[in-house]
């Protein structure tokens, strides 16, 4: 059906890239060559490099329920063609007793759906695959038994789709959770706008970062800067979790304490004390009440977010803060696992 295979990825704990590799190992066993390329913000393509009848792939994991914004960013720089393209996202997968129970997509797929769209592809494939789900600052990775059942369940299912798409047909798995999906898509909307830029401000280094820049390096999307010797996350931060999940020493955490504290004044503090003084009884601003409140945190919690962050970041040089911080920061205690997905799989 295909002279080429061309695969696009972005991955934050090598989710994204095992589908990858598991797609690519169906076409290389039908002979099909293929071209596995890494989504990073300085990507680029150029319609001459794609051939005509190669099938594109991209593949990549789910942020906030929608795609990550450094691939949304690549689509939009994709080039017009009309070739025949899939799109697979990786979602918060977990295993309660037998039972595998499946994330969430939101936008994730129906967005870049729309933007390829416009570029004159034509989608053949939507595949959501629930890997395990790699938020650390939410919940401890999951034990090892449990991440490789979820492992090989998947690559069964990756590799029947691979199979599928191939061959020239049409699999729109991703279809049926559609109408959740456009429950939950204003979420996708206030992160993509609000929360990834929040979420960039929820980590920290604690006293046994080293300084070896490992996290500086290996950042996929280079959103980590050395400030005073110390990591600082920067507004591009993705929130793929890449650094917390790979740092040698562990010493990467989310300051649990701080983190409830700020929203808190963001969300009932500020509102609570500062908008009834700017609103007058009977005026527009009253009859459309709690959009203004909505309207009002946006524009007052990123700057309070982001000043609040740099305090922090200055206040942790300073071993009782420091400690203060890391003690309130449940990634810190030993149970609480990190996750990287098996480098068999890679």
């Amino acid at each position: 059906m295909y002279n080429r295979l061309l695969l696009f990825y972005f991955t934050g704990t090598g989710n994204a890239l095992a589908a990858a590799n598991w797609i690519a190992q169906v076409a290389k066993g039908q002979n099909i060559p293929v071209e596995i390329k890494k989504i990073t913000p300085s990507l680029s393509v150029n319609s001459s490099e794609i051939q005509e009848n190669t099938l594109i792939g991209f593949c990549y994991p789910t942020h906030g329920f929608n795609a990550p914004p450094v691939v949304i960013d690549f689509m939009l720089r994709f080039p017009h063609t009309n070739n025949k393209v899939f799109l697979l996202n990786t979602r918060a997968g977990m295993k309660l007793y037998k039972w595998f129970t499946p994330g969430m997509s939101g936008l994730a797929q129906l967005l870049p759906a729309a933007i390829l769209k416009i570029k004159g592809c034509k989608i053949i494939g939507w595949q959501p695959m629930d890997l395990p789900s790699n938020w650390i600052s939410i919940h401890p990775g999951l034990r090892q038994k449990v991440v490789d059942s979820i492992f090989q369940r998947c690559e069964i299912i990756t590799k029947q789709f691979a199979v599928k798409i191939l061959s020239g047909r049409k699999v729109y798995k991703g279809l049926i959770s559609l109408p959740i999906d456009l429950i939950i898509s204003p979420i996708s909307v206030g992160y993509y706008f609000f929360g990834r830029f929040a979420l960039a401000k929820t980590f920290v280094a604690g006293s046994n970062c080293n300084g070896c820049r490992r996290c500086e390096k290996e950042c996929p999307v280079q959103a980590i800067q050395m400030k005073n010797g110390r990591p600082f996350w920067t507004r591009r931060c993705e929130s793929c979790m890449h650094c917390m999940n790979r740092c040698p020493e562990k010493a990467i955490q989310t300051p649990h304490l701080f983190v409830v504290l700020i929203w808190w004044l963001i969300f009932s503090i500020l509102p609570v004390s500062l908008v009834p003084l700017l609103v007058s009884p009977g005026s527009f601003l009253a009859t459309h009440f709690t959009l203004f409140v909505w309207i009002f945190v946006f524009v007052t919690g990123l700057p309070v977010i982001f000043f609040s962050y740099r305090i922090l970041h200055f206040l942790m040089r300073f071993r009782f803060f420091n400690w203060l911080i890391t003690f309130t920061s449940l990634t810190k205690f030993k149970f609480w696992r990190r996750y990287f997905a098996p480098v068999k799989y890679l």
